[in-house]
């Protein structure tokens, strides 16, 4: 045995630590060499004989020749300096875990189960459990996993290259659910970085950062009936109406964070009794800063332990299925921080992000840009999104900030980005990117939704990818958005000059296939709550706002407190405030309306289903239009958008008979009344009515 080979253990310096440590094969027999620097003693343990080995090395090196002539099965049992004693299975001993088909699909990107092999992943191999470290840093010299297991001695553990793929793997057994872990990786340069574990399911609260061995890939699922039912469902012709929150501030008992358990027994049946079909989560996924909302990712695979463990959000989920709520996922794969201990430079090199700023750095926010164009770090992504679509039974995936992948000069001056091979602007590698996602997604993960938050007029974002698209299957209309806002903000008596703002977005209405947003952007940063944007009478005109919105062709998505007409602007610091009980019973009811009338739901993406009726009044400001359904009577909305009343006011409707109403802003008697032939608005039949300022009706025929 050479002193070089030796100090080479020691030193955490080699590529292949098994070809010195553990069982080989010699002129004289079977030799065994261990190192184990906080032994004091080393005894080989095997079915028919144990010796003890000798320490060759004073700094934990142990051998012990033998003179059998065939491999074995062992144990080590150490003594240590305080005379503590202990055994294990030799981590050394063990054949590699991953195979070449493994290898292979990673370094294609095509490997579609990495989330349960990569990172700390509990194992078995042979009988003998434990957990299977590895991590791809294919310009390290060497690698070795360092925790709670080894009392964080880097040189304990040293891991082995797996050939050109550039993973290193190493099965340690007896570690167990709840170890604590970092990898620390010495650079060409001869640099040690002591990183976190990129495909970690579970790591610690900050400020801490290293990693836990967790296991929620074992949860006993119960939602079995949901997700069969998920697998049929045609999200475009069924009621979608989101609740978008921020689970640590939704409530926040004695100032702390809730727990999953807490959103459990609260948040759960709030939702229900409001109507929402679905609740959106703000990145759930372990970030470094509360502040960041969770838009800058840190754990990819884990979900923050702010709120409890991985098994406490299975369980969160799982609830949610069983009570009839889906649950879909905000996801930011368009950058990540740069905090020295995670992603950046994870090797000592521009792993993860581009080497180039002018493509691998973020002006906005500071941080950097994964590089789409290797195969890896597509495939660590797609192991991302599988993670919380397989092992959390997430229902669908919201991508944050796609605008700023698709295209190279986002928010960037001339001179700061660099042109694609065909000489334009489009980044050709993130929009591969997103294909290749959704369609995993549509083939592997039948009934889920992928949903776009895209702020351009790129053509083609719900798109299938084989048509040319990019394959989500809704998109967010931040354009309705804006201009719906900008139109409520302004005092009534200016509505008549801006009529255009809430009747545009008709014109691209069915261009894609529509989510509309009052989003968690729209109440912060001194942007006021939905409530304070409002003139006059706040109230009347937020459920104004809020029946257009629900009316409106497209999907529902609201912010919590928005629906109880929150006065103050989100904060993620403190707990939601109780707010307004007759808003929650309005939301209730509006989305108790629409989910029952198959005229606002199922054609919501099918231009046959809306038609204007009037909106030339700009003097008065009145709007109507109607909303259609195969076989089933129209539904005509009317808004009056000022606070005068308007009595006796004539709308078209497309048929003769009696007409009623079937619901109001304003609660009141029940009306009906036969329509008469005196045309208006290209119908020859019309009634008359009596309307609320800053109301709105919806009437059918009855």
């Amino acid at each position: 045995m050479r002193q070089d080979d030796i100090n080479r253990v020691i030193d955490c310096s080699l590529a292949d630590p098994h070809s010195i440590l553990g069982m080989h094969r010699t002129e004289e027999g079977i030799t065994v060499r261990t190192f184990c620097p906080a032994a004091e003693q080393a005894e080989l343990i095997a079915e028919s004989f144990s010796e003890p080995m000798k320490r060759i090395d004073k700094r934990g090196f142990f051998i012990l020749n033998t003179a059998e002539k065939h491999f074995f099965p062992y144990r080590l049992r150490f003594t240590g300096k305080d005379g503590n004693i202990w055994q294990t299975r030799d981590p050394y001993s063990f054949p590699p875990q991953l195979g070449d088909l493994d290898l292979h699909l990673f370094s294609a990107g095509k490997h579609l189960e990495l989330h349960r092999k990569m990172g700390g992943r509990l194992w078995e191999h042979d009988g003998t459990e434990g957990t299977l470290f590895t991590v791809w840093a294919p310009n390290a010299k060497a690698v070795s996993v360092t925790g709670t297991f080894n009392g964080w001695d880097r040189r304990r553990h040293p891991m082995r290259t797996l050939g050109a793929s550039g993973v290193w793997e190493l099965f340690i057994p007896g570690v167990s659910e709840g170890d604590i872990y970092r990898f620390v990786i010495r650079t060409a340069d001869g640099t040690l970085l002591e990183k976190s574990d990129p495909y970690a399911a579970m790591c610690e609260n900050r400020p801490r950062n290293a990693s836990i061995v967790s296991d929620p890939f074992s949860f006993k699922w119960s939602d079995e009936e949901w997700m069969e039912k998920r697998r049929e469902i045609n999200h475009f012709t069924e009621p979608l109406s989101i609740y978008e929150l921020h689970g640590p501030s939704w409530a926040m008992p004695q100032g702390s964070f809730p727990t999953w358990k807490n959103l459990e027994e609260w948040l759960i049946p709030y939702v229900k009794r409001e109507g929402f079909t679905h609740i959106e989560l703000l990145p759930v996924m372990e970030h470094p800063l509360d502040d960041s909302w969770g838009y800058q990712v840190t754990g990819f695979l884990s979900p923050t332990g702010r709120l409890g463990t991985p098994q406490d959000f299975c369980s969160f989920i799982n609830t949610c299925h069983r009570s009839g709520i889906g649950v879909i996922l905000d996801w930011p794969p368009a950058h990540f921080p740069c905090d020295g201990w995670a992603l950046a430079q994870f090797d000592g090199t521009c792993l993860y992000e581009h080497q180039d700023p002018r493509k691998g750095y973020h002006p906005d926010w500071n941080t950097l840009i994964f590089n789409y164009g290797r195969n890896e770090v597509r495939n660590f992504l797609f192991a991302s999104a599988f993670q919380w679509l397989d092992t959390y039974h997430a229902d669908g995936i919201r991508v944050d900030a796609v605008a700023s992948m698709l295209y190279l000069d986002y928010s960037r001056k001339e001179g700061e980005w660099i042109p694609n091979r065909h000489g334009g602007r489009e980044n050709i590698e993130a929009i591969s990117f997103l294909k290749e996602l959704n369609h995993y997604v549509g083939t592997e993960y039948p009934g889920v939704m992928m949903i776009a938050e895209e702020s351009t007029d790129w053509s083609g974002v719900t798109a299938p990818p084989e048509s040319g698209g990019l394959g989500f299957h809704f998109k967010w209309n931040m354009g309705w958005m804006n201009d719906t806002l900008e139109y409520f903000r302004s005092d009534p008596v200016y509505r008549k000059h801006m009529t255009d703002k809430i009747t545009f977005s008709a014109m691209y209405a069915w261009s894609e296939n529509y989510i509309l947003p009052l989003s968690h952007d729209e109440v912060v940063h001194g942007k006021g709550s939905l409530l304070a944007k409002m003139p006059g009478d706040r109230e009347r005109n937020l459920r104004l706002l809020l029946c257009f919105q629900w009316f409106f062709p497209g999907k529902q998505l609201l912010f919590m407190g928005g629906e109880r007409a929150q006065e103050r602007e989100w904060n993620h610091r403190e707990s939601l405030p109780e707010g307004s009980t007759a808003m929650k019973e309005f939301i209730s009811s509006l989305n108790r309306f629409t989910g029952e009338n198959l005229q606002f739901y199922s054609t919501d993406t099918n231009p046959e289903g809306f038609r204007w009726v009037d909106f030339s009044d700009n003097e008065a400001s009145v709007i109507s239009f109607l909303r259609l359904a195969e076989n089933e009577p129209p539904m005509l909305c009317v808004f009056n958008m000022t606070p005068v009343e308007r009595k006796n006011y004539r709308i078209g409707v497309p048929q003769e008979g009696n007409w009623k109403i079937v619901f109001s802003s304003d609660p009141g008697p029940e009306w009906s009344k036969h329509s008469c032939d005196i045309p208006v608005h290209s119908f020859a039949q019309s009634v008359s009515l009596n309307l609320n300022g800053l109301g709105c009706v919806v009437l059918t025929t009855c």
